[in-house]
């Protein structure tokens, strides 16, 4: 095979490299040990799983769906059916009996891979609604000896079938393989759903060898990476990060034992790349925050000595600046003494990479695990281009940007506003719906076609793409201008001197302001710093050098915004924004309609031309007593910004 195009032909190119050699295709742990199989085991159990599909009557172009959890069976079984020229239907575990209905369905899938007993009653629960349906091919079979329905089938007995063709005709499998193209449909990743019931992406083998491609050359692969296979293979994120590579760069994948035990798993296999969740990432800076107290003085002494050299390491890495030997070197004893023990801990040590993307992360979780010497980027994209057009680079991060494309791919903004995505990842369309694969793309005059997100950001002047927010939660102001602001006060309160913000802006309004509190201890401690004397929050609050802090911060936000929606003015408030006087919300979400009634005078301040507002305010405490502020609050126009009338 010289020139392979999908992702089957790429697997059998590696598995020719390896053959007779006990080099490690996959492990996966069972019964608390780990199982190891080389890339021989692994081509004869896709191979007969593949002809034994052939000898039930799988077809070149028939839909198969596979509902489990990460195991070595399903990603052989996705092997098999993309080796037929059968396309792959991922569904998650989580699925009620009726979206399982629905995504067989409407996927035409006329053969469902079931992990155990539990997908398998799911799918026996709506099989009147599945006439096409041939078979249920079930991989863990605890808890169905006594079941007896003819859809029935073990994954063994199918196997058992492929053998016996795989003796009589050697041949087949690798000849069938050859057969198709970069360009055949390999598998449909269905949408979230969230506008609609879910849609099936139809992706290509080529798409899914392109995006495996544009990552390598972004953080190099080697045939000897360790990868924990946790995150669902059925979705996008899976696919495009565990399945691809594993075929093109021969990454193991290591399958673990059961979802509670991914966590001790990863600790024990050290995996040269990881990709967590934002929720994941925070997560462990708060159990690593907490082993650190539980910890002995000695290793408490030296996380607190060398953490802040590791966060100055870190911001001459942000600023691309060369770091001045003396550093380098008390940083190298830090990681000798802390950060590497510590990343060990957690089977981080020989992490070369690590990913986040969905919900952005706090620049604080980034600082912090670059201080300990993980490289952690972000990744931008959708499943409609499998997976990323976008991620960070180890010598080129910024905190408020997703990154900038992967070779290829290209990132551009419509007139008003909208991230559009194009590329050799993008979808080949929605399966059995060309309405919304027409609405879901938008064509240019050259005749491109770029796939409308959904979402409102802009590309900065060294091409980063900034992500905003969706574009129906933007807000619109009196000149047809957008803003988000969720963005804006998000990443104001990245400073740790700013505890909430508020932005202002709407259809009669021409610009955007903020209502703006400060964290009260930080700038405390700042102030103390500073030699800077004070006496009550609102006295700290109004002093022109915290309004020079702060405004940095502002200047900070703008310089990532398009013009139209950058800050023109703010104020810095009297006192916090406080729950028990209904200006919050229990969760700390901004009652903003309140907010706006009760600051009327404040926000018409703003909007006009004073330079200060005179207030008089009843504040209460949570013990009950009340006072009065009488104070004059500055409001701060940004140098540079012009103020309409």
């Amino acid at each position: 095979m010289i020139s392979p195009q999908t992702l089957p032909q790429h697997w059998l190119q590696r598995v020719k490299q390896y053959q007779g050699t006990d080099k490690v295709a996959i492990r996966q742990k069972d019964l608390g040990i780990w199982q190891a199989f080389t890339w021989d085991e692994e081509y004869e159990q896709v191979r007969d799983l593949s002809l034994g599909l052939v000898a039930l009557g799988l077809q070149a172009g028939d839909r198969v769906a596979i509902i489990g959890d990460n195991d070595r069976q399903y990603l052989w079984a996705a092997f098999g059916i993309m080796a037929v020229g059968a396309i792959v239907v991922g569904i998650f575990t989580d699925v009620t009996p009726k979206e399982v209905a629905y995504l067989v369905s409407d996927s035409d899938a006329t053969f469902v891979f079931a992990g155990d007993q539990e997908q398998c009653d799911k799918v026996l629960d709506v099989k009147a609604e599945l006439p096409n349906l041939k078979k249920i091919i079930y991989w863990d079979d605890r808890g169905m000896w006594h079941y007896d329905d003819p859809l029935l089938m073990d994954y063994k007995a199918v196997q058992a079938l492929g053998k016996d063709i795989a003796e009589q005709n050697p041949r087949q499998f690798e000849d069938s393989i050859a057969s198709f193209t970069g360009e055949d449909v390999a598998m449909f990743c269905y949408t979230s759903g969230t506008t609609g019931l879910p849609k099936g992406a139809m992706l290509t083998h080529a798409n899914f060898v392109y995006i495996a491609n544009a990552f390598a050359a972004v953080s190099p692969r080697r045939d000897s990476d360790n990868y924990v296979s946790f995150i669902p293979l059925a979705w996008i994120g899976g696919a495009a990060l565990e399945i691809a590579p594993h075929a093109v760069d021969a990454v193991i994948l290591n399958f673990a034992e059961k979802p509670e035990t991914v966590r001790e798993n990863i600790r024990e296999i050290a995996p040269d790349s990881i990709f967590y969740n934002a929720r994941l990432w925070e997560d462990l800076v708060s159990t690593i925050q907490a082993r650190i107290l539980d910890s002995t003085w000695i290793n408490r002494f030296l996380y607190k000595t060398f953490l802040p050299i590791g966060y100055r390491v870190a911001e001459y890495k942000f600023a691309k600046k060369t770091i001045p030997v003396p550093l380098r070197f008390v940083y190298w004893l830090g990681d000798l003494m802390v950060f590497k023990p510590l990343r060990s801990q957690f089977g981080l040590h020989k992490a070369r990479t690590a990913y986040t993307a969905g919900t952005a992360l706090s620049p604080d979780v980034v600082r912090f695990f670059q201080a300990l010497g993980l490289s952690l980027k972000q990744i931008y994209g959708s499943t409609e281009v499998t997976g990323a057009v976008a991620t960070h680079r180890d010598d080129d991060i910024k905190f408020e940007s997703v990154g900038t494309p992967i070779d290829g791919s290209k990132v551009k903004i419509s007139a008003d506003g909208e991230i559009l995505l194009t590329g050799p990842g993008l979808f080949a369309g929605y399966h059995k719906n060309p309405e919304a694969t027409k609405k879901a793309l938008y064509v240019d005059e050259t005749g491109e076609a770029w796939f409308r997100t959904g979402d409102a950001g802009h590309v900065d002047e060294e091409g980063h793409l900034i992500y905003l927010e969706r574009m129906k939660d933007l807000i619109e102001l009196a000149g047809g201008d957008k803003y988000s602001p969720q963005y804006i006060e998000g990443r104001l309160k990245f400073s740790p001197y700013v505890s909430q913000a508020m932005t202002l802006g709407s259809r009669d309004r021409a610009f955007v302001t903020a209502m703006i509190t400060i964290d009260f201890e930080n700038v405390g401690r700042w102030a103390e710093k500073n030699h800077l004397a004070y006496t009550t929050y609102t006295d700290l609050a109004q002093k022109p050098e915290v309004y020079n802090l702060i405004r940095q911060d502002v200047e900070r936000v703008n310089r990532t915004l398009p013009d139209a929606a950058r800050v023109r003015r703010f104020v810095l408030m009297h006192k916090e924004f406080d729950a028990d006087e209904g200006e919050m919300t229990r969760t700390r979400k901004l009652r903003r309609r309140f907010l706006a009634e009760r600051y009327e005078q404040i926000i018409a301040a703003l909007y006009g031309n004073q330079n200060q507002v005179s207030i008089n305010a009843t504040v209460e405490y949570q013990d009950g007593r009340k006072t009065t502020i009488d104070t004059t609050l500055h409001i701060e126009t940004l140098e540079g910004e012009v103020i309409a009338a």
